[in-house]
């Protein structure tokens, strides 16, 4: 492992480069206009990929944006790894509020800031580097290797599933290793062993058939945007519980060991509520902040829509007014019967004199790994070794349908490896992904390889 980590030390800066140019390629999956972006960005990934001696690359159409597939599989006896990334990216408004274009990455204060650098095109070069430093050095990966990129994770991830079955075989492997979450704080290296589901749902609220003058009308007809307010007004109770009838029904409690092992953790509640720049933290009750972002479901109004937004006045009843709402959930909620359930409560909330229609936007289910099987000791140990320091178990907040979906496919644990931060912007203005984190991830990596070798 030596040649091995002294080439990934020897060519940091060029793997600083080789992310600073991917990024540049304007990959927002959820915008139309981005659908050639999209294309080029796969080719980008597989050139890279088929100059490490991929015995495949492959670029897997979707009725969506397109996914890269590699493999390397020259290891005969040895376990075979699948890795998973994404290469689209977020939405970059508001614009204004960029310090430094999103698509120009920039380097300040030990970071790389730019649209996707840590979600997820650094995590997903993070592996291509690893990988590079083993051809270059000894000429072959010491397991076998299997590599899935897809475009469309920041769009709900829509056609990963049907792309699964049609290509099982592909994919069959012995390990999942997912790059795509954040350690548990600067210079702790973490595996991450839960994730929330989700469920996204748009319901919509009419009235009269168009915009009405307020004062011709105003009184006699019930105002959408009020209507809505005073629905979402229902959502929760003081203790901040979600008060939509069965929403609870299916969630698994936290143990007593659970809760001791999240207690444990080096949480400094001020400086994590100092880097959210509100002014006090707020939950349901009865749980801690990491409890409640890690292993409790919540329910929360991501947008709303109506009436006028231009700038001045004008004095109107609106025809109609929208909310966004995102629930994430936890083991055992299911997206499709909380989406059901929400679209009900609106309903039943909603007040005569306008007219309710809730649309399933998209969803994801949550995902808790078997933390007793040894490719977790494995892959604590190789983060160790890269960082110098212990390696904890920790739960992220968001969520990864594609985690899920293999899990459940595969019967396979999956390893959620990652290395960004829990403020590191991932979508909103000002992305940054910490150049030593990087650097470590790649090494981490790199051991991770070699240790899953030796489980043969």
């Amino acid at each position: 492992m030596q040649d091995v980590t002294s080439y990934i030390d020897a060519n940091r800066k060029r793997f600083v480069d080789d992310l600073i140019e991917w990024v540049r390629i304007p990959a927002i999956s959820s915008d139309p206009k981005h659908k050639p972006d999209l294309v080029r960005n796969a080719e980008h990934l597989a050139a890279a990929l088929r100059a490490l001696g991929a015995g495949r690359v492959e670029i897997w159409p979707t009725p969506g944006h397109p996914a890269v597939f590699a493999e390397w599989m020259k290891s005969p006896g040895k376990p075979t790894l699948l890795v998973y990334g994404h290469h689209d990216v977020q939405p970059v408004d508001p614009l204004n509020e960029w310090i430094s274009p999103p698509f120009e990455p920039a380097i300040r204060n030990g970071r790389i800031w730019g649209r996707g650098v840590v979600d997820d095109k650094g995590q997903v070069l993070i592996h291509v580097n690893a990988i590079e430093a083993f051809v270059r050095t000894v000429g072959a990966l010491p397991i076998n290797l299997k590599m899935i990129v897809e475009g469309e994770e920041e769009i709900g991830s829509d056609n990963l599933e049907n792309l699964m079955r049609q290509r099982e075989r592909d994919l069959t492997a012995d390990f999942v290793c997912v790059s795509d979450t954040a350690m548990f704080g600067r210079g702790i290296p973490s595996l991450c062993v839960g994730l929330r589901g989700l469920a996204y749902v748009e319901v919509h609220v009419d009235g009269p058939a168009t915009d009405l003058h307020s004062g011709s009308f105003g009184g006699g007809v019930l105002n959408p945007v009020n209507a809505l307010a005073k629905m979402i007004a229902t959502l929760h109770d003081e203790d901040g519980r979600v008060t939509v009838p069965g929403f609870y029904e299916a969630v698994r409690a936290l143990t007593d060991a659970e809760r001791r092992e999240i207690a444990a953790l080096p949480f400094d509640e001020k400086e994590w509520l100092r880097s959210t720049g509100a002014p006090a933290t707020w939950g349901e009750k009865g749980f801690t902040t990491l409890e409640r972002i890690w292993a409790r479901p919540t329910l929360d109004c991501c947008g709303i829509s109506g009436g006028f937004q231009g700038e001045g006045a004008k004095t109107i009843i609106p025809a109609r007014a929208s909310a966004k709402v995102s629930c994430r959930l936890v083991p055992d909620q299911e997206p499709d019967d909380i989406s059901r359930k929400l679209a009900a409560h609106f309903k039943r909330v909603a007040p005569p004199g306008v007219r309710v229609r809730v649309e399933t936007l998209h969803g994801g289910r949550p995902y808790l790994a078997p933390t007793d099987h040894p490719v977790f000791e494995v892959a604590k140990r190789a983060f160790t070794k890269a960082f110098g320091k212990e390696t904890v178990f920790m739960r992220e907040g968001g969520s990864i349908p594609f985690v899920r979906t293999i899990a459940d496919a595969t019967g396979k644990p999956c390893l959620l490896m990652g290395f960004g931060q829990p403020d590191e912007n991932a979508h909103a203005p000002n992305e940054w992904l910490d150049l030593d984190n990087y650097h470590l991830g790649i090494k981490s990596a790199a051991y991770l390889y070699d240790e899953i070798s030796r489980m043969a």
